[in-house]
């Protein structure tokens, strides 16, 4: 599994959570403690709003704590807003194309758990989308077909709709196929406004995930795991669990993928 951390609040260095602190998400590259192996090492990204619409995108092949210049770039960007990844690789291959976070237009996006059975869904998933996103699929991950899902079912007007609803075309898939359902889904994403995360899973086991205000810029950090456990009060997100984080605070909402006869009722 993987390790992430987003931040939205007032700008400060990417290097405050990204490589400065004793638990940072460089550190969890290579010695994760709440995930079932504790090395990240498939690649890394980042995801940084400054002045225009579309977010800044480096992502890379090479584990997060051997590549020099993420140390540089987090040292020198400010942002108030960024998403932040590490990659244990559940499925495809090592590539920049499958590094997270993945982005279309102002939206980023980052996912840590996987669609079980993949491989034996993977076309029908794909044959649901419409040709103009069918087009922008660059790798091979469950994460990006998942978040290209969520943009034909209306990111842009209703982010948790969208996403019970991707959620859900996982799930009918799967049934549709003999597959005994198995989605796991921590994910964070944001338009450069507002920063979403889901916790979700359809077994017992969704993938953890904390909050907690930076008290060093009055921010607020969504993550993996926490990166000081000495530092913020880190709140556990229950799971299924849907939060939105702007500058009005924090909104934490049921997160239920509908069943297909109440789907139906909604289109």
């Amino acid at each position: 599994m993987c390790r992430w951390a987003a931040y939205i609040g007032p700008e400060l260095f990417l290097e405050d959570i990204v490589t400065a602190p004793c638990h940072s998400l460089i550190a969890q590259s290579h010695n994760a403690l709440e995930a079932k192996t504790p090395t990240n090492g498939d690649g890394f990204g980042i995801a940084w709003y400054g002045e225009r619409d579309e977010p800044g995108l480096y992502r890379d092949i090479l584990p997060a704590w051997s590549d020099p210049n993420l140390k540089s770039l987090c040292r020198q960007i400010r942002s108030g807003l960024f998403l932040a990844h590490v990659r244990a690789s559940t499925g495809g291959s090592t590539s920049r194309t499958n590094c997270h976070p993945f982005a279309v237009g102002r939206w980023a996006f980052m996912h840590n758990g996987q669609i079980g059975g993949f491989e034996q869904l993977r076309r029908r998933l794909e044959a649901s989308l419409p040709d103009t996103l069918y087009e922008r699929i660059d790798g091979t991950t469950d994460s990006e077909l998942f978040f290209l899902m969520m943009i034909e079912e209306g990111l842009d007007a209703d982010p948790q709709r969208a996403a019970e609803r991707a959620a859900m075309r996982v799930i009918g898939a799967a049934r549709a196929a003999g597959i005994e359902p198995h989605l796991r889904l921590t994910a964070a994403f944001s338009d450069g406004t507002a920063l979403h995360a889901i916790r979700y899973a359809t077994d017992a086991f969704a993938p953890t995930l904390y909050t907690a205000e930076f008290k060093k810029s009055g921010g607020r950090c969504v993550v993996s795991e926490p990166f000081d456990r000495e530092g913020p009060n880190w709140q556990a997100i229950p799971p299924s669990s849907f939060v939105t984080i702007t500058d009005a605070g924090v909104a934490i909402r049921p997160f239920a993928p509908a069943e297909p006869a109440r789907l139906a009722l909604a289109v």
